[in-house]
């Protein structure tokens, strides 16, 4: 059998899509599953045992009207696919239309697709909008007939660390998000970090401004690293503080000790998916899979939201100390 998973972004909805992939893998352990993922998160497959084939969609050669051309030439080259089985987890008028364009015999995607997606589709499946993805995902692939395994598994490759000298210990900061009013201010970044004092702190990621007046504890090593180099970096780092983005769930897939910021999106929809991981919501900083919902509370990361996490941060950093 041979099964197309569609998932291409963003970063985080590819990591919470990860333990699909390994489902269908322990489930139907012959059949050839090929990823159709963005160029830019496809390294995040690299070496992944239960993926046999990556489809590149390379999103980016696509834009304007030579890319427009560019794109409809390279979706109907999708037809030499010809998969038995599509799941469409991106939920998209343009991932159905992908699916229906491999020339599958079966495309399978969920309750809660948008733009239409839902015409394309030869089988809905009940999805919970209110779900976490991670849940919604293997509710499509319930519609697909196949299962939920008790122990979720997050295959992601091994990563490497940047040729800086970074401390022994250190807390990653990852304080900036494409979101929109997802980030830190730069103000906000320089406090944090001046209150986790003593502690080291690498911030990275990416960020179109600048820093500036950063305590002497931060190694700055914003835009400066591959994708790669980021994924060493959370493996290598102490406690890992993250403002809701993809860095974040990779934290969580590795089950790193975290903290992820969240000032509006709600994490019981996208939040991080580990044990290990907490966040801070509405004013509250609790364990990330808390069962109780957050009360209402102010969005704000004030000083006192700073100093909290600081605080916390500096436990949990005790509490790995050798």
């Amino acid at each position: 059998m041979r099964i197309l998973l569609i998932k291409p972004g963003s970063m985080g909805d590819v990591v919470h899509a990860l333990p699909v992939a390994a489902a269908i893998k322990a489930q139907w352990p012959d059949c050839h599953l090929t990823w159709l993922i963005d160029s830019r998160w496809a390294e995040l497959l690299k070496r992944n045992p239960d993926v046999d084939a990556v489809m590149e969609f390379p999103r980016q050669r696509f834009r304007g009207p030579i890319g427009w051309l560019r794109g409809a030439w390279w979706a109907f080259g999708l037809s030499h696919l010809q998969p038995d089985l599509v799941i469409d987890l991106q939920g998209l008028l343009r991932s159905a239309l992908f699916g229906r364009l491999s020339g599958a015999k079966q495309v399978v995607g969920g309750s809660d697709a948008r733009e239409g997606a839902r015409g394309f589709y030869h089988h809905v499946a009940e999805v919970d909008p209110a779900a976490h993805a991670v849940d919604r995902y293997f509710q499509v692939l319930a519609g697909a007939g196949g299962t939920r395994p008790a122990q979720l598994a997050w295959p992601l490759p091994a990563g490497e660390l940047p040729d800086y000298e970074l401390p022994k210990k250190f807390v990653l900061l990852h304080p900036f998000a494409r979101g929109k009013n997802k980030s830190l201010t730069p103000e906000q970044v320089g406090d944090l970090c001046r209150r986790l004092r003593p502690l080291p702190v690498v911030i990275a990621g990416r960020f179109a401004g600048e820093l500036s007046d950063l305590p002497e504890n931060v190694t700055d090593l914003l835009e400066l690293t591959t994708l790669s180099e980021l994924i060493g970096l959370i493996r290598a780092a102490t406690v890992v503080v993250s403002v809701d983005s993809g860095p974040a769930h990779l934290a969580a897939a590795l089950d790193r000790p975290l903290v992820s910021i969240h000032r509006w999106s709600d994490p019981a929809w996208v939040g991080p998916y580990s044990e290990a991981a907490w966040v801070w919501f509405r004013g509250q900083l609790r364990p990330a899979r808390s069962a109780e919902p957050f009360a209402e509370g102010s969005s704000e990361i004030d000083e006192t939201a700073r100093e909290r996490i600081a605080q916390h941060v500096k436990a949990e950093f005790g509490v790995d100390r050798g």
